[in-house]
């Protein structure tokens, strides 16, 4: 298991892969990221996150690859449910959800079931 600040800040990052996964992050994706970051008790240090990834334009291919070493080290965590919520939110923001946000979207709670699937598989193995 990661620390809670470690799971918080890939968080931030995973949103900006979403946001840039159409190309371009627009201004209301951001709003909107910021509204629903308000009602989260961690939520600066996601929004703090998410804008040093955004600043650093960092590709979000290995982004993308390294959010899900981390959450694999965690393993199952309530918190993912927001996250689906978040992303799926910013995804609807510009004109609906694309086929490159749903393909994220999709990737991470399949990536993410399937580990923690094969991990159960193991231990009873």
């Amino acid at each position: 298991m990661v620390s809670k600040e470690i799971l918080y800040r890939t968080f931030g990052e995973l949103l900006y892969v979403i946001a840039m996964s159409d190309g371009l992050i627009q201004k209301k994706e951001v709003t909107t990221l910021e509204e629903i970051l308000k009602a989260h008790p961690e939520g600066e240090k996601i929004k703090w996150s998410f804008d040093y990834e955004n600043r650093n334009q960092n590709d979000i291919e290995t982004l993308y690859k390294k959010v899900m070493e981390v959450f694999y080290d965690n393993g199952p965590d309530k918190e993912y449910d927001f996250l689906i919520y978040a992303l799926t939110k910013i995804a609807e923001v510009s004109d609906g959800i694309s086929a490159k946000e749903e393909k994220v979207i999709t990737s991470f709670s399949r990536d993410l079931l399937e580990r923690f699937k094969r991990d159960i598989d193991k231990l009873y193995k």
